[in-house]
């Protein structure tokens, strides 16, 4: 697989084209894809969605991915790396503490392939911030560089605020780092079942198995199994929302027992059967 480097801290990309920009590639950094205009399918990590005019991807280090064009689509790309969250900490107006909160939200994004910008406020936003950076580029007027570096620190926090909306309720700028770590090992391992039993996630972190329980509920409102419960189910929503996977397919992905099972809990949470949430959603 093409492995893609950038070797400036950030890098803006707009591309215009009736066909696929690239073959399957990865990247050693994070990427912003914005869909200014066109429609077709975006490939990552073995699951297809459809993208459309207004869409937000957001391919992390070492996802895979493919663009596949069926309507003449103008990108916007986005480039950025490690080095450019950490050296914010410098900034006047960003704190040590916004970065670590960018880097953790962006690093555990990975699992939410689709749109990732649900908020509706933040929808009308995107078009705005996107049209300032590409004016910019293209001008290249006095200060230039501030504001493109202002704007481009506006997009990655309102794509980080809309991956942190689906994180647990109670989760706040200040949530200790501990359990942020946990959360993140518990989206990194998702897809494998026996590396998210509480006693094999207590003997990773070190701690007593009675008191990751009580620990994880205090600091996020759910108890440890719930949340894993409720992050698959969210995981269910996407794919139903934006691919053609058959519910089975799903449910062998995500480890549920069968399509029954991943039904019958889908309906207990949801109040609807996967089925006819697909069906809703399209409709919608």
């Amino acid at each position: 697989m093409a492995k893609e480097n950038i070797h400036q801290p950030f890098e803006i990309v707009e591309v215009i084209t009736d066909s696929c920009p690239q073959v399957e590639h990865g990247h050693n950094f994070f990427e912003l894809v914005y869909i200014v205009e066109g429609s077709g399918q975006q490939f990552i990590n073995n699951n297809q969605f459809a993208y459309r005019k207004g869409y937000l991807f957001l391919v992390t280090p070492e996802d895979k991915h493919l663009l596949e064009v069926e309507e003449k689509t103008h990108f916007f790309f986005l480039r950025f790396n490690k080095i450019y969250l950490q050296n914010q900490d410098t900034a006047l107006l960003y704190t040590q503490e916004w970065t670590r909160r960018m880097e953790f939200i962006l690093e555990h994004a990975s699992h939410r392939p689709g749109c990732i910008v649900y908020h509706e406020p933040d929808k009308q936003l995107l078009p705005a911030l996107v049209a300032g950076l590409m004016q910019e580029q293209a001008t290249q007027p006095l200060y230039h560089n501030e504001v493109v570096r202002q704007l481009v620190n506006t997009l990655i926090a309102v794509v980080a605020r809309n991956i942190a909306m689906k994180l647990p309720a109670q989760i706040g700028d200040h949530t200790a780092a501990p359990v942020l770590n946990i959360i993140g090992y518990i989206q990194e391992h998702i897809y494998s079942p026996q590396a998210l039993r509480a006693a094999v996630i207590a003997k990773h972190f070190h701690i007593s198995l009675s008191y990751l329980g009580r620990y994880f509920k205090k600091h996020t409102g759910e108890n440890l199994q719930d949340y894993i419960m409720h992050y698959k189910l969210k995981l269910v929503e996407t794919r139903l929302k934006h691919s053609d996977r058959r519910i089975n397919e799903i449910a062998v992905e995500l480890s549920f027992t069968d399509e029954s099972h991943l039904t019958r809990l889908f309906r207990k949470h949801r109040g609807i059967n996967p089925s006819a949430f697909r069906r809703q959603f399209k409709l919608s």
